[in-house]
Protein backbone atom coordinates (compact mmCIF):
# COMPACT_ATOMS: atom_id res chain seq x y z
CA UNK A 1 0.00 0.00 0.00
CA UNK A 2 1.53 3.47 -0.51
CA UNK A 3 0.39 6.90 -0.69
CA UNK A 4 0.17 8.82 -3.28
CA UNK A 5 2.94 11.53 -2.52
CA UNK A 6 5.10 8.60 -3.23
CA UNK A 7 5.02 8.81 -6.35
CA UNK A 8 6.41 12.54 -6.20
CA UNK A 9 9.43 11.40 -3.93
CA UNK A 10 10.47 9.11 -6.63
CA UNK A 11 9.80 11.67 -9.73
CA UNK A 12 11.94 14.11 -7.62
CA UNK A 13 14.88 12.15 -6.19
CA UNK A 14 15.74 9.14 -8.91
CA UNK A 15 13.93 10.73 -11.98
CA UNK A 16 14.93 14.31 -11.46
CA UNK A 17 17.61 14.11 -8.91
CA UNK A 18 19.77 10.90 -10.99
CA UNK A 19 18.60 10.97 -14.32
CA UNK A 20 17.54 14.89 -14.78
CA UNK A 21 14.96 13.87 -16.76
CA UNK A 22 13.62 17.18 -18.14
CA UNK A 23 10.68 18.37 -20.28
CA UNK A 24 12.54 17.69 -24.05
CA UNK A 25 13.04 14.26 -23.12
CA UNK A 26 11.04 10.94 -24.49
CA UNK A 27 11.16 7.82 -22.18
CA UNK A 28 10.43 4.37 -23.67
CA UNK A 29 10.15 1.61 -21.26
CA UNK A 30 10.49 -2.09 -21.85
CA UNK A 31 8.50 -3.00 -18.98
CA UNK A 32 4.77 -2.33 -19.02
CA UNK A 33 2.97 0.17 -16.35
CA UNK A 34 1.70 -2.66 -14.53
CA UNK A 35 4.86 -3.06 -12.92
CA UNK A 36 6.37 -0.36 -10.33
CA UNK A 37 9.67 0.18 -12.37
CA UNK A 38 7.28 0.69 -15.80
CA UNK A 39 5.38 2.64 -14.02
CA UNK A 40 7.78 5.32 -12.88
CA UNK A 41 9.62 5.24 -16.41
CA UNK A 42 6.63 5.72 -18.69
CA UNK A 43 3.86 7.54 -16.66
CA UNK A 44 4.95 9.73 -13.49
CA UNK A 45 8.51 10.50 -14.19
CA UNK A 46 7.60 11.89 -17.63
CA UNK A 47 4.35 13.69 -16.06
CA UNK A 48 6.50 14.99 -13.26
CA UNK A 49 8.12 17.57 -16.40
CA UNK A 50 5.57 17.24 -19.15
CA UNK A 51 8.26 14.70 -21.30
CA UNK A 52 7.02 12.47 -23.66
CA UNK A 53 6.36 8.85 -23.11
CA UNK A 54 5.96 6.58 -25.77
CA UNK A 55 3.59 3.51 -25.01
CA UNK A 56 4.62 0.00 -26.63
CA UNK A 57 1.89 -2.44 -26.82
CA UNK A 58 3.22 -5.19 -28.44
CA UNK A 59 6.12 -8.01 -27.15
CA UNK A 60 9.73 -6.62 -26.33
CA UNK A 61 11.43 -8.54 -28.89
CA UNK A 62 14.72 -6.97 -30.11
CA UNK A 63 13.46 -5.99 -33.49
CA UNK A 64 10.41 -4.59 -31.59
CA UNK A 65 12.57 -2.46 -29.13
CA UNK A 66 14.48 -0.98 -31.81
CA UNK A 67 11.97 -0.19 -34.44
CA UNK A 68 10.07 1.86 -31.58
CA UNK A 69 13.35 3.79 -30.60
CA UNK A 70 14.56 4.25 -34.14
CA UNK A 71 10.83 5.25 -35.26
CA UNK A 72 10.33 7.23 -32.24
CA UNK A 73 13.69 8.75 -31.09
CA UNK A 74 13.47 8.13 -27.23
CA UNK A 75 16.61 10.30 -24.75
CA UNK A 76 15.39 8.14 -21.90
CA UNK A 77 15.79 4.12 -22.49
CA UNK A 78 14.56 1.48 -19.97
CA UNK A 79 14.93 -1.94 -19.86
CA UNK A 80 16.01 -4.87 -17.54
CA UNK A 81 19.34 -6.80 -18.08
CA UNK A 82 17.32 -10.12 -20.43
CA UNK A 83 16.62 -7.27 -22.60
CA UNK A 84 20.10 -5.95 -23.15
CA UNK A 85 21.21 -9.18 -23.42
CA UNK A 86 18.95 -9.87 -26.25
CA UNK A 87 19.67 -6.40 -28.11
CA UNK A 88 23.13 -7.35 -28.00
CA UNK A 89 22.60 -10.87 -29.23
CA UNK A 90 21.03 -9.57 -32.39
CA UNK A 91 23.02 -9.00 -35.28
CA UNK A 92 22.62 -5.59 -37.58
CA UNK A 93 23.23 -1.69 -37.46
CA UNK A 94 20.58 -0.12 -35.12
CA UNK A 95 20.57 3.48 -34.75
CA UNK A 96 20.19 4.81 -31.14
CA UNK A 97 21.99 7.88 -31.17
CA UNK A 98 19.08 9.86 -30.10
CA UNK A 99 19.27 7.78 -26.36
CA UNK A 100 21.64 9.95 -23.84
CA UNK A 101 20.87 7.71 -20.92
CA UNK A 102 20.01 3.97 -20.79
CA UNK A 103 18.40 2.49 -17.33
CA UNK A 104 18.72 -0.87 -15.76
CA UNK A 105 16.81 -2.76 -12.94
CA UNK A 106 15.59 -5.86 -12.31
CA UNK A 107 18.32 -7.87 -11.44
CA UNK A 108 22.02 -7.01 -11.26
CA UNK A 109 23.35 -5.55 -14.67
CA UNK A 110 26.34 -7.76 -15.45
CA UNK A 111 29.82 -5.75 -16.07
CA UNK A 112 30.25 -7.22 -19.66
CA UNK A 113 26.96 -6.72 -20.66
CA UNK A 114 27.13 -2.91 -19.92
CA UNK A 115 30.67 -2.82 -21.38
CA UNK A 116 29.34 -4.34 -24.52
CA UNK A 117 26.38 -1.76 -25.13
CA UNK A 118 28.73 0.87 -24.48
CA UNK A 119 31.26 -0.32 -26.78
CA UNK A 120 28.32 -0.76 -29.55
CA UNK A 121 26.00 2.13 -29.02
CA UNK A 122 28.26 4.74 -27.48
CA UNK A 123 25.47 4.77 -24.63
CA UNK A 124 25.84 4.40 -20.70
CA UNK A 125 23.06 2.32 -18.73
CA UNK A 126 22.37 3.35 -15.13
CA UNK A 127 22.05 0.12 -13.08
CA UNK A 128 20.42 0.56 -9.71
CA UNK A 129 17.76 -1.63 -7.23
CA UNK A 130 14.76 -0.55 -6.75
CA UNK A 131 11.96 -2.38 -5.54
CA UNK A 132 8.01 -2.23 -5.06
CA UNK A 133 7.93 -1.84 -1.63
CA UNK A 134 9.89 1.40 -2.16
CA UNK A 135 8.09 2.10 -5.37
CA UNK A 136 11.45 2.51 -7.52
CA UNK A 137 15.05 2.93 -7.11
CA UNK A 138 16.76 4.06 -4.26
CA UNK A 139 20.03 2.79 -5.15
CA UNK A 140 22.22 3.13 -8.36
CA UNK A 141 25.05 4.35 -10.46
CA UNK A 142 24.52 7.85 -12.22
CA UNK A 143 26.35 9.72 -15.14
CA UNK A 144 30.09 10.19 -14.07
CA UNK A 145 29.51 7.92 -11.65
CA UNK A 146 29.40 4.30 -12.94
CA UNK A 147 31.18 1.44 -11.69
CA UNK A 148 29.98 -1.81 -13.82
CA UNK A 149 28.89 -4.47 -12.19
CA UNK A 150 27.82 -2.74 -9.11
CA UNK A 151 24.30 -1.21 -7.73
CA UNK A 152 25.89 1.97 -7.51
CA UNK A 153 25.76 4.53 -4.63
CA UNK A 154 22.50 5.52 -2.41
CA UNK A 155 20.33 7.79 -3.83
CA UNK A 156 20.09 10.98 -1.69
CA UNK A 157 17.08 11.08 0.13
CA UNK A 158 17.35 7.08 0.98
CA UNK A 159 19.36 5.66 3.76
CA UNK A 160 20.74 1.81 3.38
CA UNK A 161 22.05 -0.26 6.40
CA UNK A 162 23.72 -4.01 5.53
CA UNK A 163 23.09 -5.93 8.28
CA UNK A 164 23.38 -9.22 9.80
CA UNK A 165 20.96 -11.96 10.85
CA UNK A 166 21.21 -10.62 14.49
CA UNK A 167 20.38 -7.15 13.63
CA UNK A 168 24.52 -5.63 13.72
CA UNK A 169 26.27 -4.14 11.21
CA UNK A 170 28.43 -6.15 9.30
CA UNK A 171 32.05 -5.03 8.34
CA UNK A 172 33.25 -3.40 5.41
CA UNK A 173 33.34 -5.57 2.63
CA UNK A 174 31.38 -8.54 3.95
CA UNK A 175 28.21 -9.82 2.74
CA UNK A 176 24.90 -8.67 4.94
CA UNK A 177 20.82 -7.93 4.47
CA UNK A 178 20.04 -4.87 3.27
CA UNK A 179 17.50 -2.96 4.73
CA UNK A 180 16.56 0.66 3.42
CA UNK A 181 14.48 3.79 3.96
CA UNK A 182 12.95 6.54 2.57
CA UNK A 183 9.84 8.39 2.21
CA UNK A 184 8.60 6.28 -1.08
CA UNK A 185 8.61 3.28 0.84
CA UNK A 186 4.94 1.62 1.07
CA UNK A 187 2.74 1.81 3.98
CA UNK A 188 2.00 -1.81 4.50
CA UNK A 189 1.21 -5.12 2.45
CA UNK A 190 -2.47 -5.28 1.60
CA UNK A 191 -3.87 -7.93 4.05
CA UNK A 192 -0.66 -9.07 5.54
CA UNK A 193 -0.65 -8.19 8.73
CA UNK A 194 2.50 -10.97 9.57
CA UNK A 195 4.35 -10.27 6.73
CA UNK A 196 4.61 -6.53 7.37
CA UNK A 197 5.74 -6.64 10.69
CA UNK A 198 8.38 -9.24 9.44
CA UNK A 199 9.82 -6.99 6.83
CA UNK A 200 8.78 -3.21 7.66
CA UNK A 201 10.46 -2.27 11.40
CA UNK A 202 10.08 1.61 12.01
CA UNK A 203 10.99 3.47 9.04
CA UNK A 204 13.17 0.91 7.89
CA UNK A 205 12.38 -2.26 5.56
CA UNK A 206 14.08 -5.52 4.47
CA UNK A 207 14.97 -5.89 1.13
CA UNK A 208 15.68 -9.81 0.79
CA UNK A 209 18.89 -8.82 -0.48
CA UNK A 210 22.33 -9.69 0.12
CA UNK A 211 24.78 -7.00 -0.66
CA UNK A 212 28.53 -5.96 0.21
CA UNK A 213 29.79 -2.64 0.41
CA UNK A 214 32.89 -1.24 -0.82
CA UNK A 215 35.55 1.69 0.57
CA UNK A 216 33.89 4.22 -1.94
CA UNK A 217 30.61 3.59 -1.03
CA UNK A 218 29.65 1.57 -3.81
CA UNK A 219 26.62 -1.72 -3.06
CA UNK A 220 27.01 -4.92 -4.49
CA UNK A 221 24.51 -7.06 -5.18
CA UNK A 222 25.58 -10.86 -4.02
CA UNK A 223 21.71 -11.92 -4.49
CA UNK A 224 18.41 -12.89 -3.11
CA UNK A 225 18.85 -13.97 0.52
CA UNK A 226 17.69 -17.94 -0.36
CA UNK A 227 19.32 -17.54 -3.44
CA UNK A 228 23.04 -17.38 -1.70
CA UNK A 229 25.06 -20.87 -1.62
CA UNK A 230 27.26 -22.44 1.40
CA UNK A 231 30.13 -23.63 -0.60
CA UNK A 232 33.14 -25.60 1.35
CA UNK A 233 32.03 -23.07 4.66
CA UNK A 234 32.11 -20.22 2.21
CA UNK A 235 29.47 -17.86 0.86
CA UNK A 236 29.41 -17.89 -2.85
CA UNK A 237 27.21 -15.34 -4.62
CA UNK A 238 25.69 -16.48 -7.67
CA UNK A 239 25.92 -13.43 -9.17
CA UNK A 240 29.49 -13.18 -8.89
CA UNK A 241 30.09 -16.42 -11.14
CA UNK A 242 27.45 -15.04 -13.29
CA UNK A 243 28.68 -12.07 -13.91
CA UNK A 244 32.64 -13.80 -14.45
CA UNK A 245 30.73 -16.71 -17.06
CA UNK A 246 29.33 -13.50 -18.91
CA UNK A 247 32.36 -12.13 -19.41
CA UNK A 248 32.83 -14.86 -21.80
CA UNK A 249 32.32 -14.71 -25.68
CA UNK A 250 30.44 -17.54 -26.24
CA UNK A 251 27.88 -16.71 -23.63
CA UNK A 252 24.84 -14.91 -23.97
CA UNK A 253 23.42 -15.71 -20.16
CA UNK A 254 23.34 -17.79 -17.68
CA UNK A 255 21.78 -18.55 -14.57
CA UNK A 256 23.26 -20.60 -11.62
CA UNK A 257 21.97 -22.77 -8.55
CA UNK A 258 23.46 -24.83 -5.85
CA UNK A 259 23.40 -28.50 -6.29
CA UNK A 260 24.53 -31.33 -4.12
CA UNK A 261 26.88 -33.75 -5.70
CA UNK A 262 26.63 -37.74 -4.50
CA UNK A 263 28.75 -36.17 -1.38
CA UNK A 264 25.55 -34.19 -0.47
CA UNK A 265 27.63 -31.30 -0.64
CA UNK A 266 26.47 -28.14 -2.14
CA UNK A 267 28.64 -26.91 -5.28
CA UNK A 268 27.63 -24.38 -7.97
CA UNK A 269 25.87 -25.29 -11.15
CA UNK A 270 25.19 -23.34 -13.87
CA UNK A 271 23.07 -23.23 -16.69
CA UNK A 272 24.28 -21.40 -19.67
CA UNK A 273 22.50 -19.78 -22.84
CA UNK A 274 25.11 -19.73 -25.79
CA UNK A 275 25.40 -16.67 -28.46
CA UNK A 276 25.51 -20.02 -31.02
CA UNK A 277 23.39 -23.18 -29.33
CA UNK A 278 25.39 -25.13 -31.83
CA UNK A 279 28.79 -24.17 -29.67
CA UNK A 280 27.72 -26.31 -27.46
CA UNK A 281 30.59 -29.27 -26.19
CA UNK A 282 32.22 -30.83 -23.89
CA UNK A 283 35.19 -28.72 -24.38
CA UNK A 284 33.35 -25.85 -24.17
CA UNK A 285 32.10 -27.20 -20.80
CA UNK A 286 35.65 -27.31 -19.32
CA UNK A 287 36.48 -23.78 -21.05
CA UNK A 288 34.30 -22.02 -19.03
CA UNK A 289 35.10 -23.69 -15.73
CA UNK A 290 38.55 -22.51 -16.42
CA UNK A 291 37.02 -19.03 -17.53
CA UNK A 292 35.33 -19.12 -13.91
CA UNK A 293 38.77 -20.40 -12.50
CA UNK A 294 40.94 -18.17 -13.38
CA UNK A 295 39.04 -15.16 -12.26
CA UNK A 296 36.97 -16.48 -8.94
CA UNK A 297 38.38 -18.27 -5.87
CA UNK A 298 38.41 -22.46 -7.36
CA UNK A 299 35.12 -23.04 -4.55
CA UNK A 300 33.03 -20.83 -6.81
CA UNK A 301 34.15 -22.38 -10.03
CA UNK A 302 30.76 -24.47 -11.28
CA UNK A 303 31.05 -28.13 -11.17
CA UNK A 304 28.52 -28.41 -13.54
CA UNK A 305 27.78 -26.73 -17.31
CA UNK A 306 24.60 -27.47 -18.42
CA UNK A 307 23.94 -25.59 -21.72
CA UNK A 308 20.07 -24.86 -22.08
CA UNK A 309 17.69 -23.36 -25.21
CA UNK A 310 16.90 -20.57 -22.43
CA UNK A 311 16.64 -19.46 -18.70
CA UNK A 312 13.08 -19.83 -16.95
CA UNK A 313 12.02 -15.86 -16.63
CA UNK A 314 9.51 -14.04 -14.89
CA UNK A 315 7.58 -11.68 -16.81
CA UNK A 316 9.68 -8.60 -15.62
CA UNK A 317 12.56 -10.92 -16.63
CA UNK A 318 14.00 -12.31 -13.59
CA UNK A 319 15.80 -15.50 -13.03
CA UNK A 320 12.82 -18.12 -11.43
CA UNK A 321 15.91 -20.05 -9.68
CA UNK A 322 13.60 -22.44 -7.70
CA UNK A 323 12.86 -23.69 -11.35
CA UNK A 324 16.79 -23.74 -12.09
CA UNK A 325 16.81 -25.70 -8.69
CA UNK A 326 14.10 -28.34 -10.22
CA UNK A 327 16.35 -28.69 -13.54
CA UNK A 328 19.65 -29.09 -11.51
CA UNK A 329 18.11 -32.10 -9.66
CA UNK A 330 16.62 -33.81 -12.15
CA UNK A 331 19.92 -33.62 -14.50
CA UNK A 332 22.30 -34.17 -11.78
CA UNK A 333 21.45 -36.46 -9.37
CA UNK A 334 23.12 -37.12 -6.01
CA UNK A 335 24.90 -39.88 -7.38
CA UNK A 336 27.03 -38.06 -10.24
CA UNK A 337 30.23 -36.80 -9.38
CA UNK A 338 31.86 -33.11 -9.28
CA UNK A 339 34.61 -32.37 -11.08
Amino acid sequence: MHLQHDMVVCAELFAKGILGIRESDRTFSVAKLFFAYGLGNALYFPLSVGATTILWPGPPTPQNVYSVIEKHRPTLFYSVPTGYAMMLAQEGVFDLSSVRLAVSAGESLPAALYERFKLRFGVDVIDGIGSTEALHTFIANRPGAIRPGSSGLIVPGYDARILDDDRSPVAAGDVGNLWISGDSVCDRYWNKHEKTKQTIEGNWIKTGDKYTQDADGFYWYAGRSDDMLKVGGQWVSPIEVEGALVAHPAVLECGVVGCEDRDALVKPMAFVVLRDAGAATDELSRSLQQFVRERLAEYKRPRWVEFVAELPKTATGKIQRFRLRELAESSNPAGRSSV
